[in-house]
């Protein structure tokens, strides 16, 4: 470790009576066949080139892979949260606790709707 910083400080100390450096260093993407943007005195401009059809799309580091994505659909996530806590919340038809007393019209009705719904389902 010692030997390296000595290092760096010898290379620092070497460079201090050199040419000053750039005031600025840019990088820019460019796409297909556009030209590289020229440089402002000392400026340094560096290009990287892609393809004309990556262009409009999200960068390639940012894009998520298929195996990532969930197969189930928000409203079934919801749905199921919603079930999973229904229980304690007013109308609940519950027998525990004060909430039970105005929820079991309510869970009726929602069974007569979900049976429907299944015997209409193709």
């Amino acid at each position: 470790m010692a030997a390296l910083a000595g290092t760096v400080l010898t290379f620092r100390a070497d460079s201090a009576g050199a040419e000053t450096p750039p005031d600025k260093v840019e990088t820019v993407v460019v796409y297909g066949n556009d030209p590289c943007p020229k440089p402002k005195g000392d400026d340094i401009v560096i290009c990287g080139r892609q393809p004309e059809t990556e262009r409009y799309r999200i960068p390639k580091a940012l894009r998520r892979s298929r195996e990532q994505r969930s197969g189930a659909s928000w409203v079934s996530r919801v749905a199921e949260l919603e079930e999973a806590t229904r229980f304690t919340r007013p109308n609940s038809c519950s027998v525990v606790g004060s909430w039970g007393q105005t929820g079991c019209l309510e869970a009726a009705i929602r069974n007569w709707f979900m049976e429907r719904r299944a015997t209409r389902a193709p």
